[in-house]
Parts: C-alpha cells; sequence; structure tokens
C-alpha cells in the first residue's frame, strides 16, 4: 500500500476508494490502514508533496551545532515554527538538520532569525542547488 500511495493518488471524486480497488481492499480499509501506519510511526506523515520554490515560496536545508544537554529543549524550540517542515538528529558537530518551507524567499530569512533568537544559536544555510527525485519503493 505504501509503494501505491507513493505514486500519487488518482484525481477523482474517491481517491482512496480507487487506490482501493486497485489493491483489492476497501476505502474504509485504505483509510484504517493508512491510519494505523501514522499511529504506529512506520510513517510520520502523509500529504502532498509541494514544490514551494515553483509556488513562488522558498525551501531550505539548514542545520545548528546543538549541544547534547540541550538538545531536547532546542529541539522543541525549532520544531515550534510553522515553518520547519521536518528535524532531525545527526552524528555530527552540526547535530540537528531541519528543513525550512515559507511561502515567500522574505518569510525564510523571517524564519531562520527567529530561529536563531529563540535557541542563541546560528543556524548553517544549506540551499538546494540542485534538484533529484529518489524513488523508495518497499519490496512487500
Amino acid at each position: 500500500m505504501i509503494n501505491r500511495l507513493q505514486r500519487g493518488l488518482p484525481l477523482v471524486d474517491a481517491p482512496y476508494a480507487a487506490v482501493g480497488a486497485e489493491l483489492g481492499l476497501s476505502e474504509a480499509e485504505v483509510l484504517q490502514r493508512l491510519q494505523s501506519l501514522l499511529d504506529r510511526r512506520v510513517l510520520t506523515r502523509f500529504g502532498p508533496l509541494f514544490h514551494a520554490e515553483r509556488l513562488g515560496g522558498a525551501l531550505l536545508l539548514a542545520a545548528l551545532a546543538v549541544p547534547q544537554a540541550d538538545f531536547e529543549r532546542i529541539a522543541a524550540l525549532v520544531n515550534a515554527f510553522p515553518e520547519v517542515a521536518h528535524n532531525y538528529e545527526r552524528e555530527h558537530a552540526l547535530n540537528m538538520w531541519f528543513v525550512l518551507a515559507t511561502a515567500t524567499p522574505a518569510a525564510l530569512e523571517a524564519a531562520i532569525l527567529g530561529i536563531e533568537a529563540a535557541t542563541g544559536l546560528p543556524v548553517h544555510r544549506f540551499p538546494k542547488l540542485e534538484e533529484f527525485y529518489v524513488g523508495l519503493y518497499l519490496p512487500a
């Protein structure tokens, strides 16, 4: 089901029913299984993926060097910003990485400055130079 959903939903009145028909499931079964995957954190997010830049917005990969003892507190501060799409820990000097997505380029800079003010840490910016699509399909 995950592999099928990654290919997108059909543009019909009942997309989950259409996907279910392909998989031999009812619409209710598709929705229940999807909710179960989210509840069990097998999937952490299910929703559309927008190209912010094509819509006039901005997108940026960013990182912080967070003292380990303060990691959870700083993560909560960063995650409180609605512009933060996702946030993850890495074993590196820059140990907190997150993606910012905003409706305008100016809003991106404002979010970065807000995160710096809230955390007291400099945000390291990694702008996208080239875009790649990597499809991940898991064996059934």
